[in-house]
Formats: C-alpha cells, sequence, structure tokens
C-alpha cells in the first residue's frame, strides 16, 4: 500500500474517471475503498472485472467490502493508484 505522503502526489479519479478501469476487455481492474483507489487487477477473485459474480470493478464499492465477509485488511495486498473523489 502506498505511504500517506506517497498517496499526496497520486492522481484523484472521479466516479466517471473509474468506471473506465472495469476489467473488460484488457483494461484494468481498479476499485473504489473511502477516498482510495486500489489495482486488483492481479487477483484471481476478480476475474474479468467481477468478484463473486456479485460485484463490479470501476466502482465505489465501499458499503459492499464493509459489509463483506472479510475484512478490509485484504486491500493491503494491492497498490493504491488514485484517490477517489465521489463527487
Amino acid at each position: 500500500m502506498a505511504k500517506e505522503s506517497d498517496e499526496k502526489n497520486l492522481p484523484v479519479l472521479s466516479k466517471e474517471e473509474l468506471k473506465s478501469y472495469d476489467g473488460q476487455d484488457g483494461r484494468k481492474v481498479y476499485v473504489a475503498y473511502k477516498d482510495k483507489v486500489y489495482d486488483v487487477s492481479s487477483s484471481l477473485w476478480w476475474d474479468e472485472g467481477t468478484h463473486q459474480g456479485e460485484h463490479v470493478a470501476g466502482q465505489d464499492l465501499t458499503e459492499e467490502i464493509d459489509a463483506a465477509p472479510h475484512s478490509t485488511d485484504v486491500l493491503k495486498n494491492f497498490k493504491v493508484v488514485a484517490l477517489f473523489k465521489k463527487d
């Protein structure tokens, strides 16, 4: 995960921009959680941009991740690639 000082230099993605990272047609698989965007492209759990047939990449998944059967610690395995601007 990016260090806090490194995160200040990250790009900021809007909700609209995040949509293009949906894992389709070879695109990267990004998901937003709170104010950060994670690259989950390397995860076998995100095959073709979907997770367990329920969650779709390129979206803010804060509510879904908070309700998931796993903790948010799983996000530590992935690189923070941008900051997320919800509005």
